[in-house]
């Protein structure tokens, strides 16, 4: 009898001992996913089934996971209720861990189902602060908004140099969180928040909101939604020729959400944190061609993220009983400085991954360029004009000293 097999009676009889829910490993983990694959959501949730699938694949092909693996996925339809209910379900019918909460309300609704299971949840996306320590079963891959909007409110005040902005929002947890915490800290670099003005989610029009906000001549407006939202009051602003800088959130880096917008999204600021889907590591261009030769198409920081996800997820699960303390600990022991297609990752104490978003402008075709690396890039370019003027200025110089 080998160790594995001595590990699994071991792990059987301390289950039966402590009379958990699920005593012995079983001999298929089920692995359950729930995402918003219609409704408002369905930009995130689809982009996440493409990184969650691939990913499982690509595990599947390699053959090195002992234990036969099975994947559910199942749509919310935007629904956070409705999230929670499947996940009970999938619970019951034998998933042993689970994918989803890809909106920040969905987490929260599904979060009370895993806590009652003692199973544990990874999360690709879901970004509130208010989810940070929420539960020990809870993990998520992408930072909190607490980072992404704390880096905007830097990068507005001393990058951009904006002293003034109006924040438009939509009326709902995700824009309410991130909002919350980009006002007090811009102004804690020295900004001003002219007005704040709220929206119920899928208003039609925004013209007399976004007039509103272009009335008060701000140096910049924030824009706190979901990518359709977003979406509308940027084509609103470019419409009313605002001049000022048009910021927002990482929902807005989805490729339809920019194509909706066209070159009205070109110069919009948004921070996220790092997916190059031009890198020379071989992991992501590895990741970046098999997803391009699956779906054609670039994936975008939502599949990547839930790509990230699943790698995590088997990772932990991996060589061990899938038990929910086994579980947890292999998030805590064999993530450290996992090398991640977003990323290197690592979970701290409260489930919270450590990662640092930067700031990101829209370029002409579309593309979302590193801002720091073209100020960067931009500077070298001077520098060498400069360099060059001067070195002609010398070769001037000595040929007047020959004629002279």
């Amino acid at each position: 009898m080998g160790n594995r097999s001595i590990s699994v009676i071991a792990a059987c009889f301390l289950g039966i001992a402590s009379l958990a829910l699920t005593a012995c490993p079983p001999e298929t983990v089920q692995i359950g996913a729930v995402l918003p694959l219609t409704g408002s959501a369905s930009v995130y949730g689809e982009a996440a089934r493409k990184g969650f699938e691939l990913a499982f694949e690509e595990i599947q092909a390699e053959g090195t996971f002992e234990t036969p693996l099975a994947l559910d996925v199942v749509d919310s339809a935007s629904d956070a209720a409705k999230a929670a209910e499947l996940l009970e379900q999938q619970f019951k019918d034998g998933a042993m861990v689970a994918l989803g909460g890809v909106t920040t309300a969905e987490a929260k609704e599904m979060i009370g189902v895993v806590d009652r299971y003692d199973r544990i949840l990874i999360s690709p996306s879901a970004s509130s602060p208010d989810l940070t320590g929420i539960s020990r079963n809870f993990y998520r891959v992408c930072p909190s908004d607490h980072t992404a909007a704390s880096k905007m409110a830097q990068s507005a005040a001393q990058a951009l140099e904006i002293q003034t902005i109006v924040i438009i929002a939509e009326d709902q947890p995700y824009a309410t969180d991130v909002q919350g915490v980009f006002s007090p800290a811009f102004e804690g670099y020295g900004g001003e928040v002219l007005e704040t003005i709220e929206f119920p989610p899928g208003t039609s029009d925004l013209a007399a909101l976004v007039s509103r906000a272009v009335s008060l001549n701000p140096d910049g407006v924030y824009l706190a939604g979901y990518s359709d939202g977003i979406a509308a009051m940027i084509s609103e602003l470019r419409s009313l020729d605002y001049t000022g800088k048009i910021l927002t959130t990482s929902a807005f880096a989805t490729p339809s959400a920019i194509a909706k917008v066209g070159d009205a999204a070109k110069g919009v600021f948004l921070t996220q944190t790092v997916f190059d889907t031009d890198s020379d590591h071989a992991h992501i261009k590895k990741f970046v061609e098999a997803y391009k030769a699956k779906y054609n198409e670039t994936p975008d920081i939502y599949s990547a993220q839930a790509y990230d996800a699943m790698m995590v997820l088997i990772t932990a699960v991996e060589g061990r009983p899938v038990l929910p303390g086994e579980v947890k600990k292999g998030l805590r022991d064999a993530i450290k400085d996992f090398p991640g297609v977003t990323g290197s990752i690592q979970f701290d104490e409260k489930g919270d991954v450590r990662k640092f978003p930067r700031l990101y402008v829209i370029s002409s075709d579309g593309l979302l360029a590193d801002y720091n690396e073209r100020v960067r890039a931009k500077q070298d370019e001077i520098r060498e004009k400069r360099e060059a003027l001067k070195r002609q200025l010398e070769e001037l110089q000595k040929k007047a000293k020959t004629v002279g």
